[in-house]
């Protein structure tokens, strides 16, 4: 069984559920972390206000929402839930509502679930795991789906001319030694993992992994880290938030898409 579904019990899961709006969405799914006891009430309430202050870039794909906070003492243990929508809602987000699908995910530190988030990226970039999830009758064939987490994804081609996608010529920008890319969502815990996995997939189909290294982070490390970095892969919302940094910052509207972070990457390094 996979972390992914070792975080994600039958209890935490709730299919066709009926939201009026986001609020209730994101209630609906801190309500079954609190109910599986992995959080507190009040790790729901910091879900709500952090979409609240730093707008919806919680929703990293279009129709699904990936609620979360920072760590604080509201976070029991690592945990997650699972709600899919009877109808759709709103999250005010310019290219990816209405939203579906909410994921909560409560975690202590923010390295507990990398390998989760990377498993659920694999599951939502694959466009039959991902209607399968869409269409599971109940919670426990669900999580048998997350279970199974072994699904390919998309693929993302080398920028060569090879049929094979033969190892790409190696970045050609000034500097030395390794690049470093960010990743970068309002806490560095959520969101900017997901995207860090689907660059790191990019990355490795490349080749590129012996030149670049990534790291995910929050909008206040970011503008620190930004010296150390030759780019910024982040969403709309939590780019505006960043503003001018000094280095180039790319927008990715799908998070689990590795065709938009290749193109992101090509335009980055003239490939």
């Amino acid at each position: 069984m996979s972390e992914l579904s070792e975080l994600i019990p039958v209890e935490a899961i709730r299919l066709d559920v009926a939201a009026p709006d986001w609020q209730a969405a994101v209630r609906t799914a801190g309500n079954l972390l609190v109910e599986t006891g992995v959080s507190t009430d009040t790790y729901t309430q910091e879900m709500i206000r952090n979409v609240a202050e730093n707008g919806p870039y919680i929703v990293i794909a279009p129709g699904f929402a990936f609620a979360h906070a920072r760590p604080s003492p509201a976070v029991r243990r690592t945990g997650m839930s699972w709600v899919r929508l009877a109808s759709p809602v709103n999250f005010g987000h310019e290219t990816n509502d209405p939203v579906h699908l909410v994921v909560a995910l409560a975690a202590t530190d923010a390295g507990a679930h990398t390998e989760a988030m990377g498993a659920l990226a694999r599951l939502l970039a694959d466009s039959d795991t991902s209607a399968a999830l869409d269409h599971a009758a109940t919670p426990q064939a669900l999580r048998q789906i997350l279970a199974g987490d072994a699904a390919s994804t998309g693929t993302a081609s080398s920028p060569t001319s090879s049929s094979e996608g033969g190892e790409a010529a190696a970045p050609k920008r000034s500097g030395h030694g390794m690049h470093k890319i960010l990743t970068v969502c309002g806490n560095g815990v959520g969101t900017s993992l997901f995207l860090k996995s689907t660059l790191d997939k990019v990355l490795d189909r490349w080749k590129w992994g012996r030149y670049i290294t990534t790291e995910a982070t929050d909008t206040i490390s970011a503008k620190g880290k930004a010296s150390e970095a030759v780019a910024i892969m982040t969403s709309r919302e939590i780019g505006r938030t960043l503003g001018d940094v000094g280095i180039p910052v790319r927008v990715i509207e799908d998070f689990t898409s590795t065709k938009e972070v290749d193109a992101a990457l090509r335009d980055l390094y003239d490939v």
